[in-house]
């Protein structure tokens, strides 16, 4: 039997970083595809370190809920897991397209499908758009509206913006929306300013972040001036400079995402087809979609 693993960073300090993980594990877990379904944090319990040790099945399957490429899925999560021989060159990829390598864990000895993060995943693209149908309570919001999809930005690591360009960029190419843009907390184009970047009177922004906290919750609906203090809260959709601002908070708490960690099992080699039909049945009842 395949058992799955959805690994994330978790925080000490804000409680609810975790909660999207625990919520999307759940949907799967219902939806049967699996032996068994576990998470595991960088920074909460069960840690990454220990969590092979509580799967009893030989043949696991861990996804990460990350956003991008980079040094947690590079080089933490595979070192805590201990998966013998690991290289980056296994996913022989160009900071977007990592997709699965098999290995072996070395203390547990299960055959482990290590699994490219949900965030680059061309399903995620999905995501982003039912995230602002649910802001907005339109399914066929589009038309007059600009879109806008942030990202935390780092010269550090330009994989973090790569994510957030492909996503912007598959958007785009639909025709959907008006405009679609892609800005940044830490780089050019700064979301700050975001009422200079459209044109279009409603803008729709979708921080893809995985989970909301300081980030999502304080940071950016101040920069983009929602608020001038997060926990006086701010009505959605507010007008900022003439523009309808309907903020979406983190895409990583959108139901849908639980299909995207299906679709990063499926192109590893797990049998979940019928779970992906299921998920994606469910969490458009629970987006209140018909």
């Amino acid at each position: 039997m395949q058992s799955l693993v959805i690994v994330a960073h978790g925080s000490h300090l804000n409680p609810d970083s975790s909660a999207p993980t625990y919520d999307h594990a759940d949907t799967i877990r219902e939806a049967g595809a699996f032996e068994a379904v576990h998470t595991g944090f960088w920074k909460e319990e069960p840690h990454l370190r220990e969590v092979l040790r509580t799967v009893e099945s030989d043949e696991v399957y861990v996804v990460p809920l990350f956003v991008s490429e980079g040094y947690f899925t590079e080089q933490v999560i595979p070192r805590e897991l201990r998966l013998e021989g690991w290289d980056v060159d296994r996913w022989e990829s160009d900071g977007l397209s990592a997709d699965q390598a098999t290995l072996t864990a070395t203390d547990t000895g299960q055959t482990v499908h290590y699994c490219g993060p949900v965030g680059t995943h061309e399903a995620m693209t999905d995501v982003v758009v039912r995230r602002a149908e649910t802001v907005t309570g339109d399914p066929d919001v589009g038309e007059g509206f600009g879109l806008a999809v942030v990202g935390h930005g780092t010269e550090r690591n330009e994989n973090s913006a790569k994510a957030i360009e492909y996503h912007a960029d598959r958007i785009r190419e639909t025709g959907r929306f008006d405009e679609v843009k892609a800005l940044y907390m830490d780089e050019e184009p700064e979301v700050d300013d975001v009422t200079d970047h459209f044109t279009a009177t409603d803008v729709v922004v979708v921080p893809l972040f995985i989970a909301d906290g300081f980030h999502t919750q304080e940071d950016i609906p101040e920069d983009m001036g929602l608020t001038d203090d997060y926990r006086t809260g701010y009505d959605v959709p507010t007008t900022v400079d003439g523009h309808r601002i309907w903020y979406a908070g983190a895409v990583g708490t959108e139901p849908l995402l639980a299909d995207v960690v299906l679709e990063r099992a499926a192109d590893a080699g797990a049998d979940v087809d019928e779970a992906v039909e299921t998920v994606r049945r469910e969490t458009r009842v629970a987006a209140g979609r018909p």
